[in-house]
Formats: structure tokens, C-alpha cells, sequence
């Protein structure tokens, strides 16, 4: 009886032991890697080396993760240098597209230069953000034409794309768009999909964009500067959305939703806290859907529970970011990247 005892007395110290704490960061050190007059509010990592960015003036490029070395080039399309918010990639290649009209999106070419691929002139043309399920299927979004949201896809690995036409989509709400501020009103999980929009409204797929479902959330929307700004789910289930109007920064109502049911329902949470406006959410890898972090203009926030509570970890400000593991992530803003180490 008493080697039992013991025995079980060991089995539970050792689950005590290796049982994962969540993950709670109390300060960052920031390192700027790139300063220019470029704008960025586009990046993502194509593998555990590099991270790819494009921006304004039509410019793009690559920072090498461990030297810290930074890429550029130019795109330049009859004399226009476009300005790029998305980007996109896949094992094989990088992809960035243009807002306004024309759209331009661009694939690397088999000769090491960016081919256009997808052209799209029309009044309103507006794409906003772009995300890879896997190396075939891909999906861009913007804003609304003709009475629905615009969304491209493409089955091939990018070297296609096709308009979904209005019968394959829900209705859109007048004026209805998405924010082109960090490439993160699009989230995918598997073979699910979920789109924040301007509206405050969320629109998903579980099978890869052929069908889908727009659910209308709490989040505030009511002026043209409002509504869901990023949105990122940890699983098929665990999402959140942040958001606000940046042309009021301050104003913390209503600005905050998450899910736990795949996006069925949408519920405020943090409402009238910390964090205000923020344009970038990231649930923080390896913390079970309880750690992420939000950035914007307005500073760079942290919570450990969920959503619920929030710290401000710096007043710098920045457009987008992305986690290359669970304590280091880049980010983009205003003429600069950066490495952020969270402690």
C-alpha cells in the first residue's frame, strides 16, 4: 500500500511539473531592422528564415530572421508604382496584391521576377488582404461590388484566380468593405475561413469558400471608420476579432469580440477596457488560445486570459504583426520593420 501511495504521489509531482503554464508577458524590447518612407502593413513569414513584406510606392522585399539582413525591390506597372496591404505565399512562391483600381496581384515568376497573374479594373475595385489554406488554394477579399463582398480564389497554386459572383455570396450591407490595415481581416484554419468586415459583420466557410454563412456581431459599426479590423482564430473553434475607429483611437466600446463556438456567435468581451483601437490581433502560438497580442497605431497590448484583461506592454505603434515562435514576433508600421521579444 505504501508503494502505491508513493508511486502515485510521483505520478502527480511530475504532472505538476510538465503541466504547460500560460504563457505571461510583463515587457518587450523592441529592435528596428528596417527604417524607409515605405508603409507596411503587409507581412508573413514563408518559412522559419524569412520574412516577406510589401507596402506603398510599390515597394516589397524580405528580412533574413537570423542576420537581420533586409531585402527591397520595386514593382512598377506602366509607369505606377502600386501600393500593396496583402501578401500571400506558399511553399513555392510569394504573392502580393495591390489595392484600388486597377488590382494587381503578383506571383514569383519561373524567371525570379513578379508576374501578374490576376488584373481586376473596375469602379470600387479595393482588395484588401489575401491567405493561403495550402500550396493549391488560396483566397483574396475585398470590398463590396454589385451588392456583395469581392472574393477571389484560386485551385492552382496561384497561377489562376476566379471571382466568386454575388449568387455564391450572401448579401453584402451598403457600403460594406474591410479595413486594409494589416492583412489580418482574413482568418483560416484547416479548411475553414472567416472574413471581418467594416459592417462589424463576419462571413465563413468550412469548405474552402464554396459555400458561406455571414453572422452579424456586437462589435461596433454604426460610422464608416468602424468595425473589425483583424480577426484570428487559435482553432476551429477559439476565435477573436478587435477593431474600433481610428479616427477616434481612444474610444474602448465595443471594440472587442470573441468566439468559442467557430464564429457561430460573436460576444463583446473587455468592453470599455484596455486595448482601444488596435488594426493587428495574434493569438500567441503554443498558448492555448489564451495569450495574444493586439498592435495598432495606438501601442502594443497583451492578454494572458482569453480576451478578458489586457496590459499595454509599449506606447510604440505599429500596423501589423506576426509571431515567429512563442516569445519573438516582427512587425510592420509606419517607415519600419521590427523585431519584438516579448518578456
Amino acid at each position: 500500500m505504501g508503494y502505491r501511495c508513493l508511486l502515485l504521489l510521483v505520478v502527480l509531482i511530475i504532472g505538476c511539473a510538465t503541466e504547460k503554464k500560460p504563457k505571461k508577458f510583463h515587457s518587450v524590447h523592441i529592435e528596428t531592422l528596417f527604417r524607409d518612407s515605405v508603409s507596411i502593413r503587409a507581412i508573413e513569414f514563408l518559412d522559419q528564415r524569412t520574412l516577406a513584406f510589401a507596402g506603398s510606392h510599390g515597394i516589397y522585399g524580405s528580412v533574413d530572421v537570423n542576420s537581420s539582413a533586409v531585402r527591397t525591390n520595386v514593382m512598377q506597372a506602366n509607369g505606377i508604382r502600386p501600393e500593396f496591404r496583402a501578401i500571400g505565399h506558399t511553399t513555392n512562391d510569394f504573392f502580393m496584391l495591390s489595392v484600388a483600381n486597377p488590382a494587381l496581384l503578383y506571383k514569383t515568376g519561373d524567371a525570379g521576377r513578379m508576374e501578374l497573374v490576376y488584373k481586376e479594373e473596375a469602379d470600387g475595385v479595393f482588395y484588401d488582404s489575401m491567405k493561403f489554406w495550402n500550396n493549391m488554394e488560396g483566397i483574396a477579399i475585398g470590398d463590396s461590388m454589385k451588392g456583395c463582398l469581392s472574393i477571389i480564389i484560386t485551385r492552382d497554386g496561384g497561377n489562376t484566380w476566379t471571382k466568386l459572383s454575388c449568387s455564391q455570396l450572401p448579401e453584402a450591407d451598403e457600403g460594406e468593405g474591410a479595413f486594409a490595415a494589416s492583412n489580418t481581416n482574413i482568418a483560416i484554419y484547416k479548411n475553414n475561413v472567416w472574413v471581418g468586415t467594416s459592417s462589424g459583420n463576419v462571413y465563413s466557410s468550412n469548405d474552402k469558400g464554396n459555400s458561406w454563412v455571414k453572422t452579424v456581431t456586437p462589435i461596433i459599426s454604426k460610422e464608416p471608420a468602424q468595425g473589425i479590423y483583424s480577426i484570428d482564430f487559435y482553432s476551429d473553434k477559439i476565435g477573436f476579432a478587435i477593431g474600433g475607429d481610428y479616427t477616434r483611437p481612444e474610444l474602448r466600446n465595443a471594440n472587442k469580440i470573441y468566439t468559442v463556438d467557430g464564429g457561430r456567435s460573436w460576444h463583446l468581451i473587455a468592453d470599455g477596457e484596455e486595448p482601444n483601437y488596435k488594426s493587428c490581433v495574434q493569438f500567441v502560438p503554443n498558448s492555448d488560445g489564451n495569450s495574444m497580442v493586439a498592435v495598432g497605431f495606438t501601442g502594443i497590448s497583451f492578454s494572458g486570459d482569453g480576451g478578458y484583461n489586457w496590459d499595454k506592454l509599449s506606447e510604440e505603434g505599429f500596423y501589423s504583426l506576426r509571431f515567429l515562435n512563442d516569445s519573438v514576433a516582427f512587425a510592420s508600421g509606419k517607415h519600419r520593420i521590427a523585431k519584438i521579444t516579448f518578456n
